[in-house]
């Protein structure tokens, strides 16, 4: 059996690869500095491969449900806005402490938000889920669960920086 395309013009040959090239680097491309899900790869904290967050997260109460950790920059047209969050690890929850590798653009400052979907359907219910965010700031009926960027703000440099964030439930 012959192979068709290799009977066709290298010019058509080349326009197709350049064209399934560019289907693949589309979604990459699209998603820009903003939107980025990516899994929990903890060597891409090692020592030397920053700038990175490594973060621990204390106190997870129980293994069901889903927990969400979401990377954001730490200034007031950033921290907590829909859809400006940088990069988001989502994996079951494990009972007591998890760790998890967050990679930064470049050195700055950023905050975490951590959420613990306790029941899995997509909401935040109060009675039961639950959150933290870096630099474990408190939480009050006043400021309704979203502390001002520059009380989460963490430095990061070059390296990998480590913090330890306590989860919260009611």
């Amino acid at each position: 059996m012959v192979y068709r395309a290799a009977l066709k013009p290298r010019a058509v040959r080349t326009g197709a690869v350049g064209v399934l090239a560019l289907a693949f680097a589309l979604p990459a491309a699209a998603a820009g500095p903003y939107r980025n899900e990516i899994r929990n790869d903890l060597s891409e904290c090692r020592a030397g491969s920053g700038p990175a967050l490594l973060v621990t997260v204390d106190g997870v109460k129980s293994s069901a449900g889903t927990l969400r950790v979401q990377s954001y920059r730490a200034n007031a047209a950033e921290w907590l806005v829909k859809g400006k969050w940088l990069h988001r690890i989502e994996v079951p929850a494990r009972a007591g402490t998890m760790t998890f590798c967050l990679p930064m653009p470049a050195p700055g400052t950023y905050g975490v938000a951590v959420r613990h979907d306790e029941n899995d359907n997509g909401k935040t219910d109060i009675s039961s889920d639950g959150g933290a965010m870096s630099n474990n700031p408190s939480l009050n009926i006043f400021n309704l669960g979203k502390p001002s960027y520059s009380k989460v703000g963490v430095a990061v440099g070059q390296d990998v920086k480590s913090i330890r964030i306590r989860m919260r439930y009611m």
